[in-house]
């Protein structure tokens, strides 16, 4: 009889587990999944840091200012010794039209644009480039 049990136990092997255990696996990525979703980030994407617009010293006395307005209507004037009321044109073309005259009467003076804060920054940035291709060197932007 011994000979017949112990025939049963080796007729009868053990089978060895091939399979990995992944429970502790999620469960440290899980933690881990925690943890980079509380801490914020460093580095913010949505945030951009603008640079700070500080006063001149001295402030031309005489320039050509050039008013944009939210609602894309502009303006032009001369302010300072022959200070006149801007005047308001009806597009882009006219604008550089009267800029140009402007500038041949006065080639000394600078150019400030002030764009609103509503404005679109495009439209300050093309006003910026028309002015400089037109060969005006001091072109401003007027801040409070």
């Amino acid at each position: 009889m011994a000979n017949l049990s112990g025939g049963l136990r080796n007729s009868r092997k053990r089978k060895f587990k091939s399979e990995i255990n992944v429970v502790p696996y999620i469960d440290v990525m899980l933690v881990l999944l925690i943890i980079f979703m509380v801490v914020p980030p460093a580095n913010s994407p949505s945030v951009i840091n603008l640079p700070n617009a500080q006063k001149s010293a001295l402030p031309p006395d005489n320039y050509i200012q050039i008013v944009v307005r939210p609602d894309a209507r502009l303006s032009i004037g001369v302010n300072g010794a022959r200070s006149e009321a801007p005047e308001t044109v009806d597009g882009r073309a006219e604008l550089l039209r009267k800029l140009r005259a402007l500038h041949a009467e006065h080639p000394e003076y600078p150019v400030m644009i002030a764009g609103d804060r509503d404005s679109k920054y495009d439209d300050v940035i093309q006003l910026i480039s028309e002015a400089k291709k037109m060969g005006i060197d001091r072109v401003g932007l007027a801040t409070k």
